[in-house]
């Protein structure tokens, strides 16, 4: 009887036992339990720790609520303004609401990955290559707010996204290596200019010191003697003063000046000439058949009666020249 009766226990024991093992179940600080009891959701969603559930009637499904890192792959796309670029990201996101993270979505990591590739091609084709590389801020903001809209009702939230590395063409680093190189030229040649500027309104205001006090350039000439006499070197720096120029001018133009006043010899006075004689046209020589025609011609001329009655003889001929 006895006997019976330890069996007994021993059975009952050993089935407590399995069916604690089968029904215990532990929990993970950074997990949470999701039971579905004949197919349907718990309201009770379990802590971390111990928790038991009826084995063979619950299921229970563990959802990690860590921040999870999902890399982006690269996608390439064309600019706003017609640059084709290579661009990959990175997601930061999290669980916070587990059943709503089984129940809403087959699988909510692969869900934000899809999602997340597609909302970084829509963002490469609304920005310029100018706002992809140097105003990733407002870039990645916006893309976490595409991202956030869709992963709320999955129980997803949205932490953080990061543009990695944005890909350009050879040709294309190039040319903004040019334009880069240019700008810095230009900004090397507006410093040169300003500081020429500045330089010379120092000039002219020392040329107005000195020209109001002449010994103050004695003393720079004595102050560039003392810099070049300070070095070790074999130059040898005389002053000449410019006085002495100017004396060795005045010197030089005066005997110039006395020669320019000495009166020259007068030309000696020319005497006038006449006018020219016009040149007296002469006469053609006159043949004597020209002269015995003339003489002919004129006995054969009749006399010619004029209107008032008196007769109209010719004339003798003209002697010949």
């Amino acid at each position: 009887m006895i006997q019976e009766l330890l069996l007994v226990a021993v059975g009952a024991c050993a089935a407590v036992a399995v069916y604690a093992g089968a029904a215990a179940r532990v929990v993970k600080q950074y997990e949470r339990g999701v039971v579905f009891r004949f197919g349907r959701l718990r309201d009770d969603i379990r802590s971390p720790g111990f928790t038991m559930i009826l084995p063979g009637v619950d299921r229970i499904h563990k959802v990690n609520m860590q921040i999870v890192t999902m890399p982006v792959p690269a996608q390439e796309g064309i600019t706003r303004d017609n640059v084709t670029v290579r661009v990959d990201a990175v997601v930061y996101f999290k669980v916070v609401d587990a059943a709503e993270a089984l129940v809403r979505v087959e699988d909510y990591k692969f869900a934000v990955s899809q999602m997340s590739q597609t909302s970084l091609r829509s963002i490469i084709g609304k920005s310029d290559l100018d706002d992809l590389l140097s105003n990733r801020e407002k870039l990645n903001q916006g893309l976490e707010l595409m991202l956030d809209s869709p992963a709320i009702g999955w129980g997803v939230q949205i932490d953080r996204v990061e543009i990695k590395d944005v890909s350009l063409p050879e040709t294309m680093k190039r040319s903004m290596a040019r334009q880069a190189e240019a700008d810095r030229e230009r900004r090397a040649r507006v410093i040169n200019a300003d500081a020429e500027l500045q330089a010379s309104k120092k000039l002219a205001e020392a040329a107005a010191v000195m020209s109001d006090q002449p010994a103050a350039l004695q003393l720079r000439l004595l102050q560039t003697v003392v810099a070049v006499a300070a070095e070790k070197n074999s130059t040898l720096v005389l002053p000449f003063p410019v006085e002495l120029l100017r004396f060795l001018e005045r010197s030089t133009v005066g005997p110039a000046a006395a020669m320019s006043d000495t009166p020259e010899m007068a030309p000696a006075p020319q005497t006038p000439q006449a006018p020219p004689v016009p040149p007296v046209p002469v006469a053609p020589p006159v043949s004597e058949a020209y002269l015995k025609g003339a003489a002919h011609a004129a006995e054969r001329v009749e006399p010619v009666e004029d209107l008032t009655g008196a007769s109209v003889e010719p004339g003798p001929p003209e002697e010949a020249a």
